[in-house]
């Protein structure tokens, strides 16, 4: 009898585009790669304490440009680091330091204690903090503002159009796998996302259910790939 074969697949982020353009020794191709599903986007977004005097993007901005503000990332290399490295040195050119922290949690207890000006974090852990008060959000780097944090505008409606940075889930398989074998899990896989449990469990934390075929899966992977590899290669990182 012959033995089945097992099939390796990965459950990654954003980061897997960033790293595309920006690691030197990531030892694989996007081409290595097959995207199966992308399940859930959430937007990164820029928050302070809510002493701060800047009431909106807007402001904070401006006030940015005549004094120079610190803010906290998860790290370097994240996606909301590069997203808010762009926005801030690029689109905005406002004069900033960037405080790097081992994750979003420390990151937040600093804008939480003042001790950093903002945060460029992805939402899901800042929502509740929003929700209570605690920060106050300036703008999500999405197309459309977030169903968690309605009050909490679009970067395009505070003045910065085009401008999105946002943080994915996905799976992908080795770009050998069979054309059934994707098909099967996009399938199932968006089964599970179309699940009611799931959907209201995924908007509570801030993302936004994906559910895409595989052709959509796809393309939208590869915008992705060039649309980081911009901002990366525009702020001259690497890693």
């Amino acid at each position: 009898m012959r033995k089945p074969t097992a099939t390796c697949f990965l459950a990654t982020t954003t980061a897997l585009a960033v790293n595309i353009t920006a690691s030197k020794t990531k030892g694989f191709e996007a081409s290595d790669l097959r995207p199966v599903a992308i399940v859930a986007i959430s937007p990164d977004v820029i928050a302070v304490n809510p002493a701060n005097p800047a009431k909106n993007l807007k402001e904070f901005i401006a006030n940015g440009k005549d004094k120079s503000f610190t803010y906290g990332s998860a790290g370097v290399g994240t996606g909301p680091y590069v997203g808010a490295e762009y926005f801030f040195k690029e689109v905005t050119k406002v004069k900033y330091v960037q405080v790097p922290f081992q994750g979003g949690a420390p990151a937040i207890t600093a804008v939480l204690g003042n001790h950093v000006d903002a945060i460029a974090l992805t939402l899901p852990p800042v929502t509740p903090h929003i929700k209570s008060g605690a920060l106050r959000g300036l703008g999500v780097a999405a197309p459309k503002r977030n169903a968690a944090i309605p009050d909490v505008p679009t970067y395009a409606e505070m003045g910065y159009p085009g401008v999105t940075s946002q943080s994915w889930v996905g799976f992908f398989a080795p770009a050998k796998t069979s054309d059934a074998v994707v098909a099967k899990l996009n399938t199932e896989i968006n089964a599970v996302m179309k699940e009611p449990d799931s959907l209201e469990k995924i908007a509570k934390a801030g993302f936004d259910p994906v559910v895409k075929d595989t052709a959509e899966t796809d393309a939208y992977f590869k915008s992705e790939v060039v649309s980081w590899g911009k901002m990366v290669q525009a702020i001259g990182f690497s890693n």
